[in-house]
């Protein structure tokens, strides 16, 4: 999986997307790549003619930002054909930046996108020239005064320095085990599934290791984590690989406030009976480090600070324009997801359409009750509302806020949990069968890809989205725990919300529990719980407000 900062690499790319007829009888995915080869060609044409003396660094920021296009196509349309052209296309091109400007971080790049093509496209006819551009990379460093540095184009890497991974917990839970890695800030990762052996790969990339961890190998008795390595990557790269014993799906998510990278690992039938009788417990400490910040430990729950994050800058680090401007919150519409003819995932006679209803309608009262905040509600009864007319709905009202309530449902009954999506592109299976479950009511057509996957890509409100998201879903969890010990904290995720295309303001959905497990769904029925849900969600949304600012004006009508 890729993080956030897909969406803003993409941006420039598809701005030029789809122009007419004969773009539209290829596919995304061709036209996309046409494009990005396009503006290669024309680039190391500008590259060849450049006179010595001349400023390196415009064309060299180009030549990452085209890179980076060419490394998220991939990722974007991982099983189309184009995957490992773009791969080979992108590591052409970092290779040349590096022969012709002679900063070592181009060359990691190439080396990094190359194995990236050998692991991932074993049939792909690029392997064959792969082991020679890896021989001339590797050979004496090429001889030249590199040019000043220059930002990478991605906001993540943009944003930041070098992050440190601080430490890596193991946790034990009633039918998965939890492996959480640290960081003192945001980074972008990638996860991958590999056998022989059965092990999980994730790449941290622009980070370090502290003293406790480097090169450290953390080893357990039991369970389907018994082995963690971790290392160092070419360039500012660390690799922590999750060595597997009867594992069966995995998930890899961040968690904010402080950052966190969470790999959920579930175990076998047979592992699970095993463990039936066994209370869950933590493992104990792996790794003592020197300092305290740098402390590897066990926690006893997955609970962050509920102090809000401090005022003016994302949690990121960075500054949205909404924040640079001052902006607060005074107009929130909250959308019960489905309704009507459409009601949603049911399970023993409840509906996600009647109970998402009844938590907003609980959840309108509790806003109320403050100063200077309205509500709107998309629907206040079982009708039916279209999908992107509910946007809509939000934007004619100039809200500041959109929150899409709905509820889980999974084709294994022993899912669980809640979690909390912003809109972007899908970054791994499990938030690809999400959104294709959600966005089943809607209308729209295959002509309208184009324009969708442009909303999508050119979101302006994604960082603020994503720190909205990262409120709700900690709220929820800190509430619903104390009622629910069983419940699971599945994380903020990104996916393509038809619900959530084209929303002015930030916006989220928000998956309150699962209908189709029998525990959470019992819960559900009860009164007390969609009050604690309510309160949940009060308090995610009271939080996020204070992270930007307390909002003492009521919203013009």
């Amino acid at each position: 999986m890729r993080s956030y900062g897909r969406a803003a690499a993409l941006a420039v790319l598809l701005l030029a997307v789809f122009p007419g007829a004969d773009a539209r009888a290829q596919s995304p995915p061709d036209v996309l790549l046409a494009d990005a080869t396009s503006r290669d060609a024309s680039l190391r044409k500008e590259i060849d003619a450049r006179k010595a003396g001349t400023a390196a660094v415009p064309l060299l920021t180009r030549a990452r930002t085209l890179t980076q296009t060419y490394r998220d196509l991939a990722q974007l349309f991982p099983r189309d054909g184009v995957s490992d052209d773009a791969l080979w296309q992108g590591a052409s091109l970092a290779a040349d930046a590096y022969w012709e400007f002679g900063q070592p971080e181009d060359r990691a790049t190439a080396l990094t996108i190359l194995r990236t093509l050998q692991t991932r496209y074993p049939g792909s006819p690029f392997l064959k020239q792969v082991p020679s551009l890896i021989s001339r990379l590797t050979a004496a460093p090429v001889a030249r005064i590199p040019p000043p540095p220059v930002p990478v184009a991605t906001p993540a890497k943009a944003t930041a320095a070098v992050i440190a991974l601080m430490a890596i917990r193991r946790e034990v839970l009633p039918d998965a085990l939890r492996v959480t890695l640290e960081l003192e800030g945001e980074a972008v990762f990638s996860d991958e599934r590999m056998e022989a052996p059965a092990r999980v790969v994730v790449d941290l990339q622009n980070t370090r290791v502290v003293d406790a961890l480097k090169d450290a190998t953390l080893t357990f008795p039991d369970d389907v984590v018994r082995q963690i390595r971790v290392g160092r990557q070419q360039g500012a790269a660390t690799r922590v690989v999750l060595y597997l014993s009867g594992a069966q799906r995995h998930s890899v998510y961040a968690m904010y406030s402080p950052y966190r990278v969470v790999i959920d690992l579930e175990r076998s039938v047979a592992a699970i009976k095993s463990t039936t009788n066994a209370q869950p417990a933590l493992a104990p400490k792996l790794v003592k480090a020197p300092a305290p910040k740098t402390t590897v430990v066990a926690d006893t729950s997955d609970t962050t600070s509920t102090a809000p994050a401090p005022p003016v800058a994302n949690m990121n680090g960075s500054f949205s324009l909404s924040r640079q401007l001052g902006l607060g919150v005074a107009r929130i519409v909250i959308d019960p997801g489905h309704g009507g003819h459409d009601p949603g995932a049911q399970a023993r006679g409840l509906t996600e359409a009647d109970l998402t209803l009844d938590i907003a309608l609980r959840l309108e009262k509790l806003l109320l009750k403050q100063r200077g905040v309205e509500v709107v509600l998309t629907r206040r009864t079982k009708t039916y509302v279209p999908l992107d007319e509910r946007t809509a709905m939000a934007n004619r009202a100039a809200a500041d806020l959109f929150l899409s309530i709905h509820a889980n449902a999974s084709a294994d009954d022993r899912a669980r949990g809640i979690e909390t999506y912003f809109l972007n592109f899908s970054s791994n299976a499990a938030a690809e069968a999400v959104a294709a479950r959600e966005n089943a009511g809607s209308n729209r057509t295959m002509r309208e890809l184009p324009n969708i996957v442009k909303a999508i890509a050119l979101n302006n409100k994604i960082d603020e989205s994503r720190d909205f998201a990262a409120f709700v879903q900690d709220a929820m969890f800190e509430r619903l725990q104390r009622a629910n010990r069983t419940t699971r904290n599945l994380g903020v995720k990104q996916a393509p919300f038809v619900v959530l295309i084209g929303a002015t303001m930030p916006s989220i959905l928000a998956e309150i529990s699962f209908l189709t497990n029998s525990r959470e769904a019992a819960w559900l029925r009860t009164s007390r719980y969609r009050d604690q849900l309510a309160e949940a969600l009060f308090n995610g949304v009271m939080k996020y407000q204070t992270s930007l600012k307390a909002s003492q004006r009521v919203a013009e009508r």
